[in-house]
């Protein structure tokens, strides 16, 4: 029997789109001809069965009935569905097809998503199968790193799509791919896609745009697995070009208006892809750059391979920060900062290779990096209460006092692992002293609860604990104890090879500043968050050269 569907325009009619109107052309014309056709019989069984799931005209019952009707004819050489002919002659991917048919049959379906492993699942059916079927076409189907890395690439690839596309989405069928756990942080979906709602509606994108990112840097090494030449060069100009949509979503609203590529866009990525594209450490160096931390400026005082490794280590704490402090529900924060202990050992992307080479490079212990994850593991609470001062101060030693532990040692001077811990400490205070009102917004409160309880400031929300009369007495009294911090690491320095120690000093005295401003401020009547005059940020860069010394 031969499976046959008659021709409606939800099935033989030209589809919706062409390859080439796609974002991320799957058959492009840096393909070989024989693989290219392959390709585009392909594309043109998995087009049409996309279409039919998302047309506004059909109710769910049909939807299913043509899928199905698409999976019988995938199942039969003899059938005379037109789709499904081309894709059988040309032998190109009906087990990648099959799988996709499986989440058109779930559009078909299903309008919301609960949370980011639901999302995923549904990528790695609507999606994953297009990169596996073209390394399979290219004789990599058994390459186990590069399929990884195409899978990676091709999720990215579909919640970028995603990202892009919620209005209409939205609008035109009723489906919103970010999950219902992450919009109820924005106030829920109406409020999320309320166009006045621009804070909070960014906070959510934001964490998803870092999941994004994870996946490009996951997927950065593709092209140097491909046996292919021209196989490699068409997947560096799909990863550019998506790192620069992601720039773009980071930078505008999907909500109030579309955010799309433009020509220059695809003509940039095809030239990074034509030299070879940018590498693990330069991307890093990107991204440090794009923080703009006052630990950046003092890092300016490496050269190097030093740099390089501090910048790695930079990274990788600031990306597991984004995970503890990202709008997301708290279940998925654990599981991402989980999956980054699992990267510890096994490297799988930009980030944890960098933290790769600085660890082999120079000495950075594991037990540290293990460290940071577990103070991000308290900062990913949905609410932060520390007990005791012991708390506390083991909070300090993972956040911060792990930096210190791994960076002396980056440093040249692995001898002074006992001052980095202290002076680590004496930073975390300064922040949290710093952020008091930021931290309370987001329901931390770090001043442990016995010495909330010593001066008669009960439980209850945190902006009301930082609120209290009281409060600023224990604010005045942390002051101090960084105050002696920051003295005895000024002497303690001394004891280490200056030039080695020259960016944590740099460090000490942009940190020594916004200390002594919250100190003259007072921490009765709290303002803006203090932070340092451009003037000051050029007196550190200028003591990053070695040209003058702290004072």
């Amino acid at each position: 029997m031969t499976s046959h569907v008659s021709a409606s325009p939800a099935v033989s009619a030209r589809p919706s789109r062409d390859h080439d109107e796609e974002n991320f052309p799957t058959a492009s014309r840096l393909l070989a001809k024989p693989q290219r056709a392959q390709v585009m019989a392909f594309y043109r069984f998995v087009r049409t069965a996309d279409d039919i799931a998302d047309s506004p005209d059909l109710p769910p019952e049909a939807k299913l009935a043509r899928l199905d009707a698409m999976a019988r004819a995938l199942d039969d050489p003899g059938t005379t569905m037109p789709e499904a002919t081309g894709l059988h002659r040309s032998g190109a991917g009906t087990a990648e097809a099959g799988l996709m048919l499986s989440a058109f049959r779930q559009d078909a379906v299903k309008r919301r998503y609960a949370d980011w492993a639901e999302l995923v699942d549904y990528c790695r059916r609507s999606a994953d199968p297009v990169g596996r079927m073209l390394l399979r076409l290219h004789g990599d189907a058994d390459n186990a790193p590069a399929n990884a890395a195409a899978d990676a690439l091709c999720t990215a690839l579909q919640i970028l799509n995603h990202l892009q596309d919620l209005v209409p989405d939205r609008r035109d069928i009723d489906r919103v791919y970010l999950p219902q756990s992450w919009l109820a942080l924005a106030g829920g979906e109406e409020a999320f896609f309320d166009q006045a709602n621009t804070a909070r509606r960014r906070e959510v994108l934001d964490a998803a745009l870092d999941r994004v990112e994870e996946q490009l840097d996951r997927a950065q090494i593709l092209p140097r697995l491909l046996a292919s030449r021209r196989l490699a060069l068409q997947s560096g100009m799909t990863i550019g070009c998506a790192r620069r949509l992601l720039a773009r979503l980071r930078a505008a609203d999907p909500v109030l208006g579309r955010v799309a590529l433009g020509k220059a866009d695809f003509l940039g990525a095809l030239r990074e892809a034509l030299a070879s594209g940018p590498g693990d450490a330069s991307l890093v160096a990107a991204r440090v750059s794009r923080a703009g931390s006052s630990f950046a400026r003092g890092m300016a005082a490496l050269r190097g391979e030093r740099r390089r490794a501090l910048w790695g280590v930079y990274a990788f704490c600031r990306a597991v920060d984004d995970i503890a402090d990202g709008a997301m529900p708290e279940a998925e924060k654990r599981r991402f900062l989980a999956d980054w202990r699992a990267k510890l050992t096994a490297p799988d992307c930009v980030l944890s290779r960098e933290l790769t080479f600085a660890r082999q490079a120079y000495g950075v212990p594991l037990a540290e990096c293990e460290a940071m994850i577990a103070g991000m593991e308290t900062d990913a609470g949905d609410t932060v209460r520390l007990p005791t001062e012991a708390e506390l101060d083991l909070y300090c030693r993972r956040v911060a006092g792990s930096v210190g532990a791994m960076s002396v040692r980056i440093f040249g001077a692995p001898e002074a692992e006992g001052f980095g811990l202290a002076l680590g400490h004496t930073f975390q205070l300064t922040n949290i002293l710093r952020d008091v009102d930021e931290d309370a917004l987001r329901e931390r409160v770090y001043i442990p609860r016995d010495m909330l309880a010593a001066e008669g400031i009960p439980e209850g929300p945190a902006v009301t604990i930082v609120g209290h009369p009281r409060f600023a007495t224990l604010c005045e009294r942390l002051a101090k104890r960084a105050e002696a911090g920051f003295a005895t690491a000024a002497q303690d320095i001394r004891a280490y090879p200056p030039k080695a120690l020259l960016p944590a000093g740099v460090m000490m005295w942009g940190y020594r500043r916004l200390l002594d401003r919250l100190i003259g401020r007072g921490f009765a009547l709290r303002g803006s968050r203090p932070r340092l005059t451009p003037r000051e940020k050029l007196r550190m860069a200028w003591m990053a050269l070695g040209l003058g010394p702290p004072g």
